[in-house]
């Protein structure tokens, strides 16, 4: 017979809709390395299926919505989730069937990683989704984390990136983590914006190269800090670390973009 700890001693649960990276970069695999490099369980609910390599996205196949939802329900029945986690959703019917879990579960905070396009320039059909996102989506959200060529298309105010992360928080999110490694600046500014805040300033240290999955490193980890109790701002200070250090200890295993070594805590010297 096996024994059985009570939930009050077990890790965090952090429910992931985000999409399949052949690569390892990228997607549900940097949300169940991220979660677990923070101390958190994944739970993983893959959105779609993709053809990619360290380059670029070639093709993606979306999973279907009710599969979503069921897998999403039996988990959500069984297990306390204290955070949930969004990433490539792969096509509006997913946002549409994601709204509808959200919807029902009001009180767990939700991180958003707004993928339209990918590094590479592939389009996760972004002007549909960027539709689904705006409407279904970020109102529902507790911390939307776009990058400025994301924000860029989430936004009417593309010139002010501080006029557009209040566009996004009128529909309804509460904080907006804009990260500025697309920027054009010596190092990375990120900016934290809430409705009643002072905006919170962070920079870093700007790394040479291109990264495949640095963004998804970032919201997972955000989720797993929130969902261990810490307020945003505290969890958006240690998901920038922990990042910026996933960043630094990066790998080139293809011919493309560095992957973020997520495991770098763990590695023998």
């Amino acid at each position: 017979m096996y024994s059985m700890k009570e939930t009050g001693d077990c890790k965090p649960n952090v429910l992931c809709f985000s999409g399949l990276d052949p690569t390892g970069g990228a997607g549900i695999q940097a949300d169940i390395e991220a979660l677990f490099s923070a101390g958190c369980h994944c739970l993983p609910v893959v959105t779609a299926l993709t053809v990619q390599d360290t380059h670029n996205v070639m093709a993606s196949h979306p999973v279907a919505p009710t599969l979503l939802i069921a897998q999403a329900r039996a988990v959500l029945d069984d297990m306390p989730v204290a955070a949930i986690k969004i990433g490539l959703l792969g096509s509006i019917q997913a946002a549409e069937a994601i709204h509808s879990i959200l919807r029902d579960h009001p009180d767990i905070p939700v991180i958003l990683d707004p993928i339209l396009r990918a590094g590479g320039g592939f389009d996760f059909n972004a002007d549909d989704i960027r539709s689904a996102m705006r409407n279904l989506l970020i109102p529902l959200t507790t911390v939307l984390t776009p990058n400025t060529l994301e924000l860029r298309l989430l936004t009417d105010a593309a010139d002010d990136p501080e006029a557009s992360a209040r566009e996004l928080l009128d529909l309804g999110c509460t904080s907006v983590l804009l990260t500025g490694t697309h920027a054009d600046s010596p190092s990375v500014i990120n900016c934290l914006y809430t409705l009643l805040q002072t905006p919170q300033l962070s920079e870093w240290p700007r790394l040479p190269g291109e990264y495949h999955g640095s963004g998804c490193t970032l919201a997972a980890s955000l989720a797993g800090y929130i969902a261990k109790g810490l307020s945003v701002a505290e969890a958006a200070r240690q998901a920038q670390h922990f990042t910026w250090q996933c960043l630094q200890a990066g790998q080139r295993p293809g011919s493309g973009q560095l992957l973020p070594e997520r495991g770098y805590w763990c590695r023998s010297t």
